[in-house]
């Protein structure tokens, strides 16, 4: 047995790390800090008054003698109190304000020590979850208190400014939130030490090592410490990988093999890891502004090198502001796509021109694009007075001189006292490179810098529905500010704009997307391109909110759209908008046409909300994070083939020409979703595989994520 404790502060990865160590050497996982969470729970849920520590003392002595169960898998943590699961009541607001001031109490540190003792010391059993092999226990005083006899002790550390970093999602160089870690080292401090190693302990930095760095470091500790007990390493890890089951060796062995069946099964090992993301870095902001139908759209493809942005001749194809990464010359910065600006309109055009003043606004310097082949124009002249209010430096960009004997048209633009202006084609590139010299000159002169690049490790969401059903209405609300423009005309969306949206603690990037229409091949122009967009975003999020505008019957063209979410493989949460405009006959309505409609999706969540009044919108974040959970999952193949091997005992697959089918061996090849492969001796008929689902769903969750299975008929080999 080893024994493996993990100390350290707050934003290190203690957590995400010892899971995965856990994982890889299949010993059992044990999060000290649920515990007094589970405590707290425990004391607010009884009604006892915090401020009595004799009366919180009784009530956590009972909780941990007769209620209390900590489950110790790594794939799954759960915490129960009486068979009923708390794992998410615990992270409550509630729970999160009282955990302090009940761990503060000595005598419930030390209930709670001795029952974390005896929790490690049941791993020792060869019955236990481990069966014998060890615990990896992380948490405050584990490594000084808890289990100051373990045999792998750890101090996980890293220096504040990055620790900090990593919860908020800030730059190191900002003083954003900074606090906020420094607080909590302080509250921790009075009842724990954690800072600095003591007698024994070997402390790991990460601050300049991503997680695979970290576990390696972790790995080698614990290989040599099995190793000076005279224990092989590779007997934890193979039976991590198969946890007691038969190999599929031994499973396999009288059956014909493809090379392409070894190579998946040699291949299925759990490469799923969590990130400690860099943080994200401050740049520049360059806002594209002008009058519609200049080629706005055209120079920031022209700049990105790519066609991110809808470009049509046609005035308004872009609405919202959208941001792009962009660089030039060295330097990143981000670019800023507006929908034309126009004074005195009204309507949706009004709201066009208000998201190009809030780009300015929010930029550090401005590239105004006029037509050269138009000339100066009243509205020109009426957007540099903006610009001359708002206080940033502005660039002229002269738009569409293709030729160089037409750059005489640029002279024309000096009249409207910004510099010189720049004769570009946004269409040929000619100029472009000349105008961003001088913009990003003026750039790295402004005040500030306002933009962040969007960090890799974010969780990508994208918002999908056809037109009209609230999609940007919700990011707004989640967003906590009018990020997109909402307007009653459907179709209002036509760019796909990203969003960092912080729900809790924790950044999301969502993707408000154009409405999917019906048939792609009979719309034409930006809304056509639109919808390619669309389509290309929902492959690049890991989930989707697919909203519904219960206001209206569900159409064919809404269970469509859904099932282009499910069949691209993305966690799904389903979204039923506008729940606030049905009266009581409306509401039955929608619940029968779930019962019969909806059939294909019985595994995913479903939230009632109202995007306009933020009604029921909290809900989300909860939502989001079980899908996603369960989209990231992963079966060992010992404990799939356990399970698989019950069910098929209890439940044969049905005879089928005399002959019955049997499954072989089966593993899951991979995650995201979660993809199973089944050998099998016979075809197994869409019943049975759907039955096989259910109960896989049943026995392991996989709540708000498609699963998919193969099947692999395998003939026996001939003697």
């Amino acid at each position: 047995m080893i024994t493996v404790a993990i100390d350290g502060p707050a934003g290190v990865g203690k957590s995400s790390i010892s899971k995965a160590l856990a994982s890889y050497f299949s010993l059992a996982y044990l999060d000290t800090g649920a515990m007094y969470r589970a405590a707290a729970w425990w004391c607010l849920h009884k009604g006892v008054d915090l401020d009595d520590p004799q009366a919180v003392t009784d009530a956590v002595l009972e909780f941990c003698s007769s209620h209390l169960d900590i489950g110790v898998d790594p794939e799954n943590p759960r915490v129960y109190s009486d068979d009923e699961d708390i794992s998410d009541e615990i992270r409550s607001e509630e729970v999160s304000s009282c955990v302090s001031k009940v761990s503060s109490i000595q005598t419930v540190r030390q209930i709670l020590i001795d029952a974390q003792r005896r929790l490690i010391a049941r791993e020792a059993n060869i019955d236990s979850y481990s069966q014998g092999r060890g615990v990896v226990a992380e948490g405050r005083d584990i490594t000084t208190v808890v289990a100051p006899d373990a045999n792998v002790r750890v101090l996980l550390t890293a220096r504040p400014e990055v620790r900090q970093a990593r919860r908020s999602g800030q730059s190191h160089d900002q003083k954003v939130g900074k606090d906020d870690v420094a607080a909590r080292d302080k509250a921790d401090s009075k009842v724990t030490h954690f800072l600095t190693a003591a007698e024994g302990v070997t402390t790991v930095d990460n601050s300049d090592m991503n997680f695979r760095q970290t576990l390696d470091a972790f790995v080698r500790m614990v290989e040599n410490s099995l190793e000076e007990q005279g224990e092989d390493p590779q007997n934890y890890t193979e039976a991590a990988a198969l946890e007691g089951a038969e190999s599929f060796n031994d499973a396999l062995a009288d059956y014909e093999l493809s090379d392409e069946d070894q190579d998946l099964l040699s291949s299925v090992s759990d490469d799923d890891e969590d990130s400690i993301d860099a943080p994200r870095k401050a740049v520049g902001v360059v806002a594209v502004v002008g009058r519609p139908n200049v080629g706005k759209s055209s120079l920031v493809n022209r700049i990105l090198g790519r066609r991110a942005a809808v470009v049509e001749d046609t005035p308004g194809v872009t609405r919202d502001r959208v941001s792009y990464e962009a660089e030039w010359a060295g330097t990143d910065f981000l670019i800023v796509d507006t929908g034309g600006w126009e004074a005195d309109v009204e309507g949706i055009e009004s709201a066009i021109a208000a998201q190009a003043k809030v780009a300015v606004d929010l930029a550090d310097a401005v590239i105004l694009v006029v037509d050269g082949q138009v000339g100066m124009t009243d509205t020109d002249e009426r957007i540099v007075k903006m610009l001359r209010a708002a206080g940033k430096p502005v660039t002229v960009a002269v738009n569409k001189v293709d030729r160089g004997d037409e750059e005489y048209m640029a002279a024309d633009f000096w009249g409207l006292g910004l510099g010189e202006p720049f004769p570009i084609s946004a269409m040929h590139g000619r100029g472009v490179g000349d105008l961003l010299d001088d913009s990003l000159a003026k750039l790295k002169k402004a005040d500030k810098t306002s933009g962040l690049l969007k960090p890799t490790g974010l969780r990508r969401v994208a918002l999908v529905g056809r037109p009209n059903v609230g999609k940007s209405s919700l990011l707004n609300q989640l967003a906590h500010e009018d990020r997109s423009v909402v307007h009653d005309e459907a179709g209002t969306t036509r760019d796909p704009v990203d969003e960092v949206v912080t729900l809790g603690d924790k950044d999301w990037l969502f993707i408000d997307t154009a409405g999917i229409k019906r048939r792609l091949h009979k719309i034409s122009g930006a809304e056509y391109y639109s919808s390619l967009r669309t389509q290309a975003a929902l492959e690049r999020a890991e989930l989707a909110l697919v909203l519904f505008d219960v206001s209206k019957p569900i159409a064919e063209q809404d269970l469509r759209v859904m099932s282009q979410a499910v069949d691209a493989g993305r966690a799904v949460v389903l979204v039923f908008n506008k729940w606030d405009l049905l009266d009581d006959f409306g509401r039955e309505r929608i619940e029968r046409l779930y019962a019969t409609e909806f059939e294909r999706v019985t595994w995913a969540q479903r939230i009632n909300l109202s995007a306009k009044t933020a009604w029921h919108v909290n809900r989300i974040e909860e939502a989001m994070e079980t899908a996603l959970t369960s989209w990231d999952k992963r079966i060992s193949t010992g404990k799939l083939n356990t399970f698989l091997g019950k069910i098929q005992s209890a439940h044969p697959h049905p005879l089928r020409g005399g002959k019955q089918p049997r499954i072989l061996f089966a593993t899951q090849a991979s995650t995201r979703p979660p993809r199973f492969v089944i050998f099998a001796s016979g075809f197994l008929d869409h019943g049975y595989r759907r039955f096989i689902e259910r109960s896989l769903r049943e026995e392991f969750g996989f709540e708000g994520t498609p699963i998919q299975i193969s099947v692999h008929v395998r003939e026996k080999k001939k003697r």
